[in-house]
């Protein structure tokens, strides 16, 4: 029996979507990032009313956090659902190790923390595209959108974004690292994934949904109405990057 699951990707892969969509089901948990960056975690902490690190061991708060996670990821439902970015699967691996010192494995180790699970690894094909939104989003400050066109996201004041050959080139170099760090993990771990493409999945967002939801074993008739909340950010803009960097590195 299935307990939960976890979206494993990488940023700017349609991963905000495809959890905010599997959370419109009322039937697959809320599968958002409780292991991220700290300041993140720190925000997660306090909304769950959790004591600061600093005033307990380090372990007891580790334990704590995780039962808060747990909660938190399956709320009323009986799935358990995370995303998890590649960066943050080390760190998340090394302190289940912690917990759970006498598992074997990181999955022996995931599932003694959140139950059986599946993984549904969630990849972008087009590294250009992928890197030029990942590039554009940190310069702008904008990293969704709703529905309806206004803001869902910033992580700073508005900024006009400016063409960057360079750190698209980084970030493409990066993305491909991390989706093959994900591959090398899965083949170590012996998993197998749900595997989608943000190609597939922007084509059928809610078809993809159900038949991720099908897989975990989730009562297709139980399902509520969902409605896509969240924008696909690709603009002019983007369309221009990316045809750009394409154009400049094919010449050399």
């Amino acid at each position: 029996m299935t307990n939960g699951y976890i979206v494993c990707t990488t940023p700017r892969s349609g991963s905000t979507l495809l959890c905010s969509l599997l959370e419109a089901t009322g039937q697959a948990g809320h599968p958002w990032s409780f292991y991220h960056q700290p300041n993140f975690m720190q925000e997660w902490a306090e909304t769950w009313g959790l004591p600061e690190a600093g005033t307990m061991p380090p372990d007891d708060h580790d334990s704590a956090y995780l039962k808060a996670t747990v909660a938190a990821g399956r709320g009323s439902t009986s799935l358990f659902g995370m995303r998890l970015q590649q960066t943050y699967l080390a760190p998340l691996a090394a302190t289940l190790a912690r917990l759970y010192p006498t598992a074997s494995s990181d999955t022996e180790r995931f599932e003694s923390a959140f139950g059986s699970l599946r993984y549904v690894h969630l990849t972008r094909l087009d590294k250009v595209a992928q890197a030029v939104s990942l590039v554009k989003a940190r310069q702008s400050g904008l990293w969704h959108r709703h529905a309806d066109g206004s803001e869902r996201e910033r992580s700073g004041p508005a900024a006009e974004p400016i063409y960057d050959a360079g750190a698209i080139r980084a970030e493409v170099a990066n993305l491909t690292r991390a989706d093959q760090a994900w591959n090398d993990w899965f083949e170590a771990e012996q998993v197998e994934p749900l595997r989608l493409t943000y190609e597939t999945f922007a084509q059928r967002p809610v078809a993809t949904v159900y038949d991720i939801c099908a897989a975990l074993g989730v009562d297709q008739s139980a399902l509520a109405t969902i409605i896509p909340a969240v924008a696909i950010l690709a603009d002019d803009i983007s369309l221009e990057w990316t045809a750009r960097y394409r154009a400049d590195n094919s010449a050399t």
